[in-house]
């Protein structure tokens, strides 16, 4: 595989070896045993906490001794999304990457760079003989893309070090210092169901195409949300034309933002209903002309089958789509440019008499992120719905006084003179979570460039990772002294 002859040599080829395991969210057993042997195949202490997280202790080089002990942190498991077009068996077989110039790519699923790329630094880190560093505790923590599960119930009493480097961000001349927090928000409605009047045609409208990406880092860009439009879509149409809605199915993970939907209808009229339908299609084509230029519909006549919600439950549920929040709620008025709080409607059901959705709130701020899930819990209940709120995770206070940031910062300056962006991230990182384990540790978080992360079109830039490993040996080389 070519991907082995990238340098780093040994990040690429422990990067290949990790994308050859299967290693979705809640599902990390295969990939778990993976790293516990790489570990003690390495002759070094490895444990495995009560939740699954793995930790790899490896002594410092000499001369390194009286250096902090670093703790190096990345999770395991990955987003598993595919074109729809795609045949391929997330469960069973390993990532097919390929090289596309400078990038790195997977073909038609998620790469699996967020967060393959720090583990497999970590690992080459751990398998080198030449590297300067001080003590290292390398920590892989379990199920982060589905709930921050690991960081949630790790065993802090296993981990000595007092500084914590986070191999988990996506743009390479930033440094994080803070990252949002979150809640689900799970609902369900049982509407009732009618038959589908006679005489009347099915019609099954399809979207795809949407560009969708990380419901915290892309939140702020304008995209387009598959369940959103389809809402919209269907809305516009039953203020002119009787429909009857059958089924909807949007979205498919809670932190990605959806790309594809597809509904079934049944109309009185299929001819006045599909030129009601492009209507509002052309309508969103020019709003979202430079934004969204790949996304399709299509629009076909179908076999008739199965039953319809009543029209009361049709109009109370559109409405509710229609009118839930969803994008930027806040933006930071403390720091330029950073989404405060948002909310991303991730999945959208309705089939054989339920309705069930799943978005994801999100804010750096507890107080607004309280206020942004409130807005969307009032949204379904006003129609009747059961709302389950659950999976709440802190966020990461920012410390811009902290010694790690220091030493960093002077090292990028150095290295590649310009200064970093020191910034907080909307996303739910895992440091607000481990700080309650680890007190006292000091944290910052930092990677390559990363591209379109929980989708299919991720790429990690080769380049990137190149300037990110000679950065982290440096910075490794430069750490404090034990006080």
């Amino acid at each position: 595989m070519a991907i082995h002859h990238l340098e780093p040599t040994a990040l690429w080829r422990s990067f290949a070896g990790l994308n050859a395991v299967p290693r979705p969210s809640k599902k990390e057993a295969r990939i778990r045993k993976f790293m516990i042997d790489f570990g003690q195949g390495l002759g070094l202490e490895t444990l495995e906490d009560a939740i699954g997280n793995v930790i790899i202790k490896k002594p410092a080089t000499a001369g390194m001794e009286d250096r902090v002990t670093v703790i190096l942190q990345s999770h395991l498991d990955m987003v598993h999304q595919k074109n729809e077009t795609t045949v391929f068996d997330f469960d069973q077989e390993g990532i097919k990457m390929r090289i596309d110039g400078d990038w790195v790519l997977a073909e038609g699923t998620t790469l699996g760079a967020d967060n393959g790329i720090g583990v497999a630094a970590i690992m080459a880190l751990l398998q080198s003989k030449e590297i300067v560093h001080p003590a290292l505790e390398a920590l892989f923590t379990i199920d982060e893309e589905t709930g921050m599960t690991g960081a949630k119930e790790l065993d802090g009493s296993l981990l000595q070090g007092k500084i914590l480097l986070n191999l988990d961000t996506e743009d390479d001349d930033e440094l994080s210092i803070g990252c949002a927090g979150g809640i689900d928000t799970n609902t369900s409605y049982s509407y009732q169901e009618t038959s589908i009047h006679q005489g009347w045609e099915v019609l099954k409208i399809k979207l795809r195409g949407l560009l969708g990406g990380h419901s915290g880092m892309d939140i702020d860009k304008g995209r387009g949300n598959a369940n959103k439009w389809m809402a919209r879509l269907l809305w516009e149409l039953k203020q002119t034309t009787p429909i009857q809605l059958i089924s909807f199915d949007g979205g498919s993970l809670r932190n990605a933002i959806p790309r594809e939907a597809t509904c079934r209808i049944a109309v009185a009229n299929s001819e006045e209903a599909k030129e009601k339908l492009l209507q509002t299609i052309a309508h969103i084509k020019q709003e979202y002309s430079s934004i969204e230029p790949e996304h399709m519909f299509e629009i076909e006549s179908v076999v008739s089958s199965g039953d319809a919600m009543s029209d009361t439950d049709c109009t109370k549920i559109l409405n509710t789509l229609c009118a839930v929040h969803n994008g930027v709620f806040r933006m930071s008025p403390q720091i330029k440019d950073l989404v405060e709080a948002s909310s991303s409607l991730a999945r959208v059901i309705i089939h054989e008499g339920a309705f069930t959705t799943q978005s994801l709130q999100r804010s750096s701020v507890e107080s607004t992120k309280s206020e942004v899930s409130m807005a969307i819990r009032s949204a379904f209940e006003n129609m009747g719905a059961t709302v389950e709120q659950g999976g709440d995770y802190p966020g990461w206070e920012p410390n811009r006084n902290s010694s790690i940031l220091t030493v960093m910062e002077n090292l990028y300056k150095e290295l590649f003179h310009e200064a970093p962006h020191v910034k907080a991230c909307h996303a739910g990182l895992e440091c607000g979570i481990l700080g309650k384990h680890l007190p006292g540790v000091e944290m910052i978080s930092f990677g390559p460039n990363i591209r379109a992360a929980h989708s299919p079109d991720e790429k990690v830039q080769i380049s990137s990772v190149q300037k990110f490993w000679s950065y982290l040996l440096e910075t490794l080389k430069h750490i404090p002294q034990n006080a």
